[in-house]
């Protein structure tokens, strides 16, 4: 299958921000990315819709947003920037059927929720502020609320992950994108979470905890959108003392492997899911062959998985096996200049 490779990634060190490549799983071919937009400042994360736009973390001089770019038009097109006084958003995601999209301020310690409108720009619909007179143990949690990621539960309320101050909270989202009461799971202090995987076969997310290092099963209940901590193991071997940060979690389609790296330790993990989704046993650890894996994504047929590592600006190419989950290096001297996230796109 022909696809398309979206990066996104800083401009602090002479990265472009936004970069294409072509892939082929016919035949693990991967070319070398080349710039596809470079007018936004460090769009780190960014999530593309069903229609074919972009919504991309904006940074600029004092103020941060969302840009919204045509990836219909050749070349690729920013039509809309949506930035207020702050910092940046650190995470993007997108309810296709609500047409909303929500951000994740980390510095700030909030989520902004936007309406897409017919012409695919943004209108503020909400805010939901965390408190930022709370905060963890850890020295990264010392200013408060850090918001990571929000991004829809299998029955569409919004599940929000706070680093700062060590909670996820499960929002109702309404039709015109307002937010109700969440329910909220307390973590151990110091667990710094980060991100969500949910298993769609069952009512199970997968939480990856940066400060700590761990990965946990959730168990969800849809009644009151509240959740459960199951089964929580380490990262990161036992005899691994340097600086780690777990930075990325993905899941397979068929829900029976899980993925993570480590930044630090610069390593992949692979995770056998049981049938019933609540326990994770460690199948496979292998090197990421570069500094501070930041993210990676499957590609569409799931036969490959591409990292990229943010400091040694490479990325590297791994087959997978879809039986066994298991990954086998294909290619790691890929030029991917400050990437952080990886999309792949039919093309």
């Amino acid at each position: 299958m022909k696809q398309t490779v979206i990066l996104g990634g800083y401009t602090k060190r002479g990265g472009a921000g936004i970069y294409r490549a072509a892939f082929d799983s016919a035949t693990g071919t991967l070319d070398t990315p080349t710039p596809l937009v470079s007018s936004i400042g460090s769009p780190t994360y960014l999530a593309v819709s069903a229609a074919n736009f972009a919504y991309a973390v904006d940074a600029g001089k004092g103020v941060g947003g969302v840009a919204t770019i045509d990836l219909n038009q050749t070349p690729a097109k920013v039509i809309d920037e949506v930035l207020v006084p702050g910092s940046s958003p650190a995470h993007i995601s997108i309810d296709e059927k609500r047409q909303l999209v929500f951000a994740s301020n980390y510095h700030e310690g909030r989520v902004n929720v936007y309406k897409i409108q017919p012409d695919h720009t943004l209108v503020e619909t909400d805010v939901a502020q965390h408190d930022n007179a709370l905060h963890g143990p850890k020295p990264e949690q010392a200013d408060g609320a850090h918001v990571h990621f929000a991004d829809l539960t299998q029955d569409g309320r919004l599940a929000v992950v706070d680093l700062g101050i060590d909670e996820v909270s499960t929002y109702p989202v309404s039709a015109d994108g307002k937010l109700g009461t969440p329910a909220i799971l307390k973590l151990a202090p110091g667990y710094g979470p980060r991100h969500l995987a949910f298993n769609s076969a069952h009512d199970v997310a997968y939480l990856l905890g940066e400060l700590s290092s761990q990965v946990s099963v959730l168990a969800y209940d849809r009644t009151t959108g509240a959740y459960t901590l199951g089964q929580t193991q380490s990262t990161i071997p036992a005899d691994w003392h340097e600086f780690n940060g777990a930075a990325a979690i993905r899941i397979s389609a068929d829900n029976k492997f899980l993925y993570v790296t480590n930044r630090g330790h610069n390593s992949l993990n692979v995770y056998a899911i049981s049938e019933d989704g609540l326990t994770l046993t460690l199948l496979q650890q292998l090197s990421t062959e570069g500094d501070f894996p930041r993210d990676f994504a499957l590609d569409l047929t799931e036969s490959y998985l591409l990292a990229v590592n943010q400091k040694s600006d490479n990325g590297t190419l791994y087959r997978r096996d879809p039986a066994t989950g298991l990954l086998t290096e294909v290619a790691k001297d890929i030029v991917t200049p400050e990437a952080v996230n990886v999309v792949f796109l039919k093309d």
